[in-house]
């Protein structure tokens, strides 16, 4: 199987600077909006085995208007889940505020240097959020139909899977850059996940998950779509 991972689009909170947390009541900036429409045709008529995204209202709206326009109608029996395991993390006290007043923080250097060792105060910690996160893509990979699983989540969740699943230790999972409206995908068919799109803001996921190569063993990189 495949999971398609999305990042929520362009938030107000984005606009604003603001590391929003869990914060309720955080909408897609009018930028945003216009991401989310474009994922009408990104995506196009994909067939999924279960679709599964975090509870706060970024997300929902960042894939509401694909799951009404094509995919709701295309993969009749599957409905859209809420998954508490999929939500962005806890950043406890540092929920709301400016990300130029937390890089002064001196736990700063924790989160960017060495994310395994960072709890936020009055939240939860990256490593805690990390076993959650699989959990989700265990239970997606546990879908009983055939097609993608796709899930809807934010930036530093969709890092925690993306290293987790290459074997990447989390203090480097830094290294990796998930962009609003963004789309990863891992390949769990072979006996080690692949990475087989990072990141990405433009391809049209049907024909891409339909390209044959990514079903076999890859010899010289592959051989292209």
């Amino acid at each position: 199987m495949q999971v398609v991972l999305i990042r929520h689009a362009h938030s107000e909170a984005n606009a604003k600077g603001v590391l929003s947390g869990r914060i309720p009541g955080v909408h897609l900036s009018p930028k945003g909006v216009q991401q989310a429409e474009g994922l009408i045709a990104r995506l196009g008529a994909l067939k999924i085995a279960t679709l599964r995204i975090s509870p706060l209202e970024r997300c929902a709206e960042t894939i509401n208007p694909w799951w009404n326009a094509i995919g709701k109608t295309i993969n009749r029996g599957v409905e859209v889940a809420e998954d508490p395991n999929l939500i962005e993390v806890d950043y406890g006290k540092w929920s709301g505020k400016k990300l130029s007043q937390l890089s002064r923080h001196a736990m700063w250097k924790t989160v960017q240097n060495n994310p395994s060792a960072m709890y936020f105060p009055s939240g939860e910690s990256l490593a805690s959020m990390q076993v959650r996160a699989m959990k989700s893509v265990h239970d997606a990979l546990n879908a009983r139909r055939k097609g993608a699983a796709i899930l809807v989540s934010h930036g530093d969740v969709i890092k925690s899977i993306v290293a987790s699943s290459l074997g990447m230790h989390l203090d480097d999972f830094q290294r990796i850059v998930i962009d609003p409206a963004s789309i990863t995908i891992l390949d769990f068919s072979q006996s080690k996940p692949r990475l087989t799109l990072m990141n990405d803001s433009h391809e049209e996921l049907e024909i891409l998950i339909k390209s044959p190569f990514r079903k076999g063993p890859l010899l010289g990189g592959g051989g292209g779509a």
